[in-house]
């Protein structure tokens, strides 16, 4: 397995992935917008993609992927990245997938001399709250975030 950035030419790899991961939160499947978004990243350069991978040329698949995105800090005056999407396909999970992307996370975090990573697991995921865990990632207590929906249709 390796760890590979996103650039177009791989998006027939992970597009099935991120709308699988999309489903997951009750969105409809489109496979043609999942496409164009993902299309749109690394064109904007306004997040980095990764994914992990096994085999190579025809025999490549995608386990897994990650999607982080660039914020600022005022108080640290750094980067912070915000790692909103990260999902392993059912039968790659508790194989070290989801660790290996966390640990390219915390490699873009270092190279682009971001303060931290942050990242949000549902209340529910309790496999993702202790990998976290287990990986240094602090527990917020003393912060309550909010998410103002805006109906854009």
């Amino acid at each position: 397995m390796e760890i590979l950035r996103a650039y177009t030419r791989h998006l027939s790899l992970i597009v099935g992935l991120f709308d699988e991961y999309r489903r997951r939160f009750s969105q409809p499947p489109d496979l043609g917008a999942s496409r164009v978004f993902l299309a749109d990243r690394p064109e904007k350069r306004d997040s980095a993609i990764f994914f992990a991978s096994e085999g190579s040329g025809s025999f490549q698949r995608a386990l897994g992927f990650m999607q982080l995105d660039p914020t600022f800090s005022s108080l640290p005056l750094q980067r912070i990245w915000i790692l909103s999407d990260l999902y392993v396909i059912p039968g790659c999970r508790r194989h070290g997938v989801a660790r290996a992307l966390h640990e390219r996370a915390r490699q873009l975090a270092v190279e682009t001399r971001a303060s931290g990573i942050t990242l949000a697991a549902g209340r529910e995921n309790s496999v993702a709250q202790r990998l976290c865990e287990a990986l240094g990632y602090q527990r917020e207590e003393k912060e309550r975030h909010f998410y103002l929906s805006l109906d854009t249709e």
